[in-house]
């Protein structure tokens, strides 16, 4: 009795860095959730599903399901990267989103917006960033990078 040994070749799709990234988001309250999108942040989905919202900014996806389950708030749970983070914290804080303020040591905000330096080297020389909490707890962040 002969064995086959049967060896697959692995394509460059099959790998990881190959994929697009979505990243997905609880909320306790769906509907809550959609509104706080729409009105605070302007984003409405693009797909929808009983017990999920589906979002596209940019080139990226971002789904908002359903969710018995509580996030932390303590780290970041999806950022977006912009060109102007004053503008768009002024369009944000027109629409009554509230930025987190931090005092630690080695970093600060100030009026929301912390400056870290050499954040991401291949991007620039640091960043400046801000962060807030969506309706269901949620922690967001925006930065935009300090290029030379």
């Amino acid at each position: 009795m002969s064995s086959t040994i049967r060896m697959r070749v692995r394509s460059e799709d099959d790998v990881l860095d190959k994929g697009d990234v979505a990243t997905r988001l609880p909320a306790g309250d769906l509907n809550r959730a959609r509104r706080f999108y729409s009105e605070k942040l302007g984003l409405d989905p693009i797909e929808e599903r009983p017990g999920g919202l589906r979002y596209r900014c940019g080139h990226s996806y971002f789904a908002l399901f359903a969710s018995a389950g509580a996030p932390s708030g303590t780290h970041t749970q999806m950022g977006w990267e912009v060109a102007d983070i004053d503008a768009v914290v002024a369009f944000l804080r027109s629409r009554g989103v509230v930025f987190e303020e931090y005092d630690l040591p080695g970093f600060k905000t100030i009026d929301g917006i912390a400056s870290i330096e050499g954040n991401y080297p291949s991007k620039g020389i640091g960043e400046r960033a801000v962060w807030f909490k969506d309706s269901e707890g949620n922690l967001l962040g925006i930065g935009q990078a300090i290029r030379r």
